[in-house]
């Protein structure tokens, strides 16, 4: 069984994350090259970093800035970054209330195929939403994880995916939906995707939900769904 190192980076702006994961994503690429030589992959550490970031608006590499509805004098009233980033998809935003999780993994260890990585990540997703009541779905050809995908009107994004793979080591990841805030995917088209609706677990339930528990259930699905064991540490370690 794969083991997983996580970290609970607590609150941190969106840069600091990024080169912190670059620089893990980076190491493993050395040890992967160093390993090559004798054929060993043990080298590479495994890890789950989880996030809560500053508010921020987030451009994947293959996004549209016309999906940007906000100017830079605007973001800088409203005390939001607007970050262009390596990573796939479009537009989104990454605020308090909002759990994000950034695998930096060796697929090799797993299952070198991205399509399938994309697909366990949304599952982990829709089994913490299981355990609220909650019927998480997949809409064909949009990656992440959506609430009533198939009834026209009421399509809405709980949870967003884009990542960045090099040598199949991921970076970037998911961000899930608990209490954020909404009203900040008013400036932007989420996703690059017209028409849809952007929603929490705070608003389906029509409550706040504990951050803590959220970590903990996704945490557990993590383990179930990719069959590893995580090892917990503090950011220091």
């Amino acid at each position: 069984m794969q083991k997983v190192v996580f970290k609970d980076l607590g609150r941190m702006e969106y840069q600091a994350a990024w080169d912190y994961q670059e620089a893990l994503l980076q190491e493993n690429v050395r040890l992967k090259t160093a390993a090559r030589q004798s054929v060993d992959l043990d080298d590479t550490v495994n890890h789950l970093l989880f996030v809560e970031h500053l508010p921020v608006y987030t451009l994947g590499k293959s996004g549209h800035i016309g999906n940007v509805l906000i100017g830079e004098e605007r973001m800088r009233e409203k005390g939001v970054q607007f970050i262009r980033t390596n990573r796939g998809g479009d537009i989104t935003f990454h605020g308090p209330g909002q759990l994000v999780g950034y695998p930096i993994l060796d697929l090799e260890k797993f299952d070198p195929d991205i399509g399938h990585y994309l697909r366990n990540l949304e599952e982990v997703t829709i089994l913490v939403l299981a355990g609220y009541g909650i019927r998480g779905e997949r809409s064909p050809g949009e990656t992440g994880v959506w609430i009533e995908p198939g009834v026209k009107g009421k399509e809405r994004k709980i949870c967003a995916i884009g990542v960045r793979c090099s040598r199949w080591i991921t970076m970037h990841g998911f961000a899930l939906n608990v209490n954020t805030d909404l009203s900040w995917f008013v400036d932007i088209v989420p996703c690059g995707i017209r028409h849809k609706q952007v929603t929490s677990l705070a608003r389906e339930l029509g409550r706040p939900v504990g951050m803590n528990e959220v970590q903990m259930a996704w945490l557990r699905g993590f383990e179930k769904v990719f069959g590893c064991e995580l090892v917990f540490k503090t950011p220091l370690e």
